[in-house]
């Protein structure tokens, strides 16, 4: 599948560096971070001006790289205990998103596994970080195709809602959630796609509704208390949703508000679809009680630019991911195919096969 001119690549290597989109400056600004430094890679993780489960697997194994041109050995054994370290810089910058721990871990395999120089051992290194940028759209590109099979036939067109942003920003350019909408919308199908804002860091106001207006999909913008509402109007026809990380079970970690988004859509006889590719599957993990969940700053909560929001004296809890139990969950939409979200051990096996 060709991609359009105005495709968004939140990742590029160019130069001999990583550029990232400014996440966090969407969609009033579109600027680039240069990163040349692993410790500056995992900043921008941590700081979310890269985001996304996928997106955050690319840009950590391009930092594993930065990482391993800065060690000044060129003793073999020397050099993987330092990489070993920069691995575990990149681990501590967000706990959910498993994409994050599978590209590390994949690059750390290439490290021990590729023989000759130190030198040789960092080529390798970069060429395992352009492979899984690659990959990663073309993964992303088959899940929006599979997700197109998938979607109810009651209707010639349909509207959708989505939660937070999974789409070309979160991923290596063409989405997981949002790469179903595309799918749908560039072969006619999709009437229109409601966004969720997703409260506290609003990525559905503003960076699923900046790439569909880049695109010209249609997209109309609701608070996430609205939700419940348009589906008792019977405006929504299905809910695609993305996944920061899934367990053996087919329990599902994603943005907060998630899982309040799948029991509404189940009171209303709703598909609830998860996309996301296999590297975000912890079959280690056999159900969703063993997810770390992430807690973030509460000032994403209390304060919106320079205003303040609350009274002082309250207390705050800010997790930015809830477990969607695999019943609630129709189908989870992956590069292989569309699996029931118990059945995902199917999807392993195609893997292997």
């Amino acid at each position: 599948m060709s991609s359009p001119a105005n495709q968004v690549y939140p990742v590029i290597w160019h130069n001999n560096s990583a550029l990232l989109i400014d996440q966090t400056r969407l969609p009033g600004e579109y600027t680039f971070v240069e990163i040349h430094r692993s410790e500056d890679m995992a900043q921008a993780i941590k700081t979310m001006i890269v985001r996304g489960a996928p997106a955050i697997g690319v840009a950590a194994a391009y930092g594993m790289y930065l990482g391993s041109r800065e060690i000044d050995t060129t003793n073999r054994d020397r050099f993987l205990e330092h990489l070993e370290q920069v691995a575990q810089t990149l681990r501590s910058t967000r706990p959910t998103a498993v994409n994050l721990f599978w590209a590390i871990s994949r690059m750390m395999k290439t490290a021990y596994e590729t023989l000759g120089t130190v030198a040789e051992i960092k080529q390798a290194l970069l060429k395992t970080a352009q492979t899984i940028n690659s990959e990663d759209l073309q993964t992303c590109q088959a899940i929006g195709d599979y997700g197109l099979e998938v979607l109810p036939k009651t209707k010639e067109k349909l509207t959708l809602l989505t939660h937070c942003n999974a789409g070309a920003l979160a991923t290596a350019g063409y989405g997981t959630a949002l790469g179903v909408v595309r799918s749908a919308f560039r072969q006619g199908r999709l009437a229109r796609l409601f966004a969720d804002e997703t409260r506290p860091r609003l990525q559905g106001a503003k960076l699923t509704a900046w790439e569909c207006v880049q695109e010209g999909i249609p997209v109309t913008v609701i608070t996430d208390s609205m939700a419940a509402h348009c589906m008792q109007q019977g405006l929504i026809d299905a809910v695609v949703v993305g996944a920061d990380r899934i367990a053996a079970n087919g329990d599902t970690a994603n943005k907060i508000g998630t899982y309040s988004l799948a029991i509404i859509a189940k009171a209303h006889n709703i598909p609830f679809f998860v996309a996301a590719p296999l590297s975000t599957v912890d079959f280690s993990l056999p159900d969703g009680s063993k997810i770390p969940i992430e807690e973030r700053n509460p000032e994403e909560i209390y304060k919106v630019g320079d205003t303040i929001l609350t009274p002082e004296g309250v207390e705050f809890y800010n997790p930015a991911f809830d477990v969607t139990p695999a019943n609630l969950i129709t189908a989870i939409i992956t590069e292989n195919g569309a699996f029931a979200a118990t059945d995902l051990a199917k999807s392993q096996a195609q893997q292997v096969a």
